[in-house]
């Protein structure tokens, strides 16, 4: 793998993270349009590490209230915000975590890693997200969040398993669909990744612990500090901007990349 695919991996995988527009739908194209073997596990579990991390520093104050509210909630008290925050994380990772071993052991995940898929789901959900988005009350923030909500937001969460949904994408829609403001719902979303990006890294990083080496290891560095500085860049933006713009543009950008995957598949 040469250094450039490395950090082109880093950037794809750090600026579409947190976007609504699929990470991992992105990064099934990327060999398929450069001509190049997949990069391998090592180095998506590499990647996914630099976004967490970039989600983590930009919501440390958030993340410091629910990594100091574990000890409170472990103990089955959850009065308070820091453990009503992780209780709540932890309830919404639940439906991802199973669905996810659950694709894993039958191969269904290895099964649906195609344009064909990753097309419909772009467009499809793309629509999803500007239904909601357009349609959907706006009357609730992060505050508001409650067990129930918690419960359905990892549902929706656990349907971007299939490729091209985006993780981000369909938990925004769900936070849109039951009334969370845009920045709020954003918000939850991202928190939510924490957790989720986490169990992700450590399914993937068993799977390659015996294959590593000193020189993927190398590679898998670099490829964490791209993807941490370009998530971390990506987010701040996204965040600012929906203070005054909708999804409207990324979802014109879902819908146009879908039709063209679904028109690539089909004359295929």
């Amino acid at each position: 793998m040469s250094i450039y695919y490395l950090l082109l991996v880093a950037l794809i995988q750090g600026l579409t993270e947190f976007l609504p527009v699929s990470s991992s739908g992105h990064l099934i194209l990327l060999p398929y349009f450069v001509g190049i073997d997949d990069q391998g596990q090592a180095i998506d579990v590499a990647v996914h590490i630099g976004t967490l991390g970039a989600v983590v520093a930009y919501f440390w104050a958030d993340v410091k209230v629910g990594l100091m509210g574990i000890p409170r909630m472990l103990t089955g008290k959850i009065d308070t915000p820091g453990a009503k925050l992780a209780f709540l994380l932890l309830i919404a990772t639940i439906p991802v975590i199973v669905l996810g071993l659950i694709l894993n052991v039958t191969g269904l995940s290895d099964a649906m890693r195609s344009i064909r898929v990753i097309g419909w789901t772009m467009l499809i959900f793309g629509i999803v997200l500007y239904w909601f988005d357009q349609k959907g009350p706006t009357h609730k923030t992060d505050t508001d969040w409650s067990i129930k909500d918690a419960i359905i937001l990892g549902l929706w969460q656990a349907v971007a398993l299939i490729p091209g949904t985006s993780r981000s994408g369909i938990t925004i829609t769900g936070a849109r669909a039951l009334g969370y403001t845009r920045e709020d719902g954003a918000k939850i979303a991202m928190l939510m990744s924490i957790p989720t990006i986490l169990a992700s890294g450590i399914l993937l990083g068993a799977e390659v612990a015996g294959e590593a080496d000193w020189e993927l290891m190398k590679y898998a560095g670099i490829g964490a500090a791209f993807a941490f500085i370009a998530a971390l860049g990506a987010l701040a933006l996204m965040m600012r901007l929906l203070r005054s713009v909708s999804f409207t543009p990324y979802v014109i950008y879902r819908a146009i990349l879908g039709v063209v995957l679904l028109v690539i598949s089909y004359s295929a």
